[in-house]
């Protein structure tokens, strides 16, 4: 007869036992305490989703922005240097350029004046990101344009027309920019604000 020691085959068996009395003692999560983690991921969530819906905004504003530094710098390249410069809005392309006034050379059909491409330092062509486009632009005396082309004009005696540029990014979201004809200022305000309030401020 083969005699196992008693030490190991005690051993084995009492292990056997405490899995047995685990397995038999394991339940799962009850529905309160499921509820309490539901809650409380919940209540996580409530206080990060107003920094994470910036994010959505971002590259609009960031391309109101530029748009905002562009016009801030033509006014005053305009007065710095004596010229007439034009912003165009390309709405079709969803981009802007700039153009300069060309003094020495006019249509003779109807003597109108000439603007070329502008080569200078901040003048090369924008275009805008595909979730970021030109919804409309009003020019005051021309009205809001929201196809084609529109523009805008810088003149040396310091001011500017009165312009307001709505953006629009994918998800609906709009942001308004409208330049102050006499001072050059570039206002920027969230949402979709009326050429009209705009002007007012």
């Amino acid at each position: 007869m083969i005699s196992i020691p008693r030490s190991s085959a005690g051993r084995d068996c009492e292990g056997a036992r405490r899995a047995a009395a685990q397995l038999r003692g394991a339940r799962g999560f009850t529905l309160l305490e499921l509820a309490l983690v539901m809650f409380i991921m919940g209540l996580m969530l409530s206080l990060v989703m107003p920094y994470l819906g910036g994010f959505r905004y971002a590259k609009l504003k960031s391309e109101t922005r530029r748009l905002a530094g562009r016009a801030s710098y033509l006014f005053d390249e305009a007065s710095g240097q004596k010229v007439v410069l034009r912003l165009v809005f390309d709405i079709d392309h969803n981009g802007y350029w700039v153009a300069r006034y060309d003094p020495y050379s006019i249509r003779l059909s109807d003597k109108e004046p000439i603007f070329i491409p502008d080569k200078g330092p901040g003048a090369h062509p924008i275009l805008l990101p595909p979730d970021v486009r030109i919804r409309d632009v009003t020019v005051e005396g021309i009205g809001t344009v929201n196809k084609g082309q529109a523009f805008c004009q810088f003149y040396p005696e310091g001011y500017v027309d009165a312009t307001v540029v709505h953006l629009m990014d994918a998800s609906g979201n709009v942001m308004t920019l409208a330049l102050n004809p006499l001072t050059g200022e570039v206002e920027i305000a969230a949402g979709d604000v009326a050429p009209e309030k705009m002007y007012a401020q």
